[in-house]
């Protein structure tokens, strides 16, 4: 009992493992996870519906999006976005590797009529045979990846945004690092039973990175004949810093917001969205 306490409470390096393919793709999570992304009073999953409306007619105004404007939505999730910009005209590609979000996306097009090309995959691996007008990568997406796997997706991105094209992020602030607390958790179905169907007992620790500025909630999950983790990992950002990663990679940040809806920059804001293009 020592030694798994022990290995329950281990801080690991910065990124060393990565668990969102059980995140996304388990069974009974990936179905919670997508309840989470429909439920309009619990803003875990995705952002609610009358933000995501506000967003999309800001983006349409700002990116002047119309029947020929081509977007990709990285991370798409079911389609919250996507379908709304089918619906005001774009040509919409969404990629995700939650095969339960693709599948309900999927479902929603058909219902409305709307032409969106969903792949089921990896967007680190996928690369899609088209080039765009706008990229999006929404709710903070980016802040999961290491710098490794962000290096990798902005590249991505370079090659197939259009020479005028752009692309649309948010992330979250060196402001919200300082709010975030090192916390342990014991709880017999932590979360409700979120994390599984049958009876388990979870532990949460929240572990803090300064010098990184990273954010690790590892989870363990006790179940009667496993036990099993889930890390999820969230990068902290200045202004500066991620200007410096999108250079890297022959990007320019353009434009600063304190959302993707377009509202303007403040300080000690948690979050800011970012319009980037080739440098």
């Amino acid at each position: 009992m020592f030694n798994r306490l022990k290995d329950i409470n281990h801080r690991p390096r910065p990124f060393e493992f990565y668990t969102a393919e059980t995140l996304w793709n388990d069974e009974h999570i990936s179905r919670r996870m997508l309840e989470l992304h429909l439920d309009d009073e619990v803003q875990l999953a995705s952002r609610g519906a009358k933000f995501i409306d506000r967003s999309v007619e800001w983006m349409t105004a700002r990116f002047d999006i119309g029947p020929k404007t081509a977007v990709a939505d990285f991370g798409c999730g079911p389609g919250l976005y996507a379908a709304r910009l089918a619906e005001r005209g774009a040509r919409v590609t969404g990629i995700d590797f939650s095969e339960r979000s693709i599948r309900y996306a999927r479902k929603t097009a058909a219902r409305k009529n709307l032409e969106i090309d969903y792949i089921l995959g990896n967007y680190l691996e996928i690369r899609p045979e088209k080039t765009f007008d706008l990229i999006l990568m929404i709710f903070c997406d980016f802040c999961a990846l290491s710098p490794a796997r962000r290096k990798m997706l902005l590249d991505t991105f370079h090659g197939h945004l259009k020479p005028d094209g752009s692309i649309l992020l948010d992330v979250c602030s060196l402001d919200a690092f300082e709010k975030r607390e090192e916390t342990a958790i014991y709880q017999h179905l932590l979360h409700e039973g979120f994390w599984s169907a049958s009876d388990y007992f979870g532990f949460l620790n929240t572990m803090k990175y300064k010098e990184e500025k990273v954010v690790l909630d590892k989870y363990t999950i006790v179940e009667k004949n496993r036990i099993w983790e889930v890390y999820n990992w969230l990068q902290y950002f200045s202004p500066e810093s991620l200007a410096l990663e999108f250079e890297e990679s022959g990007l320019r940040i353009n434009k600063s917001y304190a959302d993707v809806a377009g509202a303007p920059a403040r300080e000690n804001a948690r979050e800011f969205a970012v319009v980037a293009g080739k440098l």
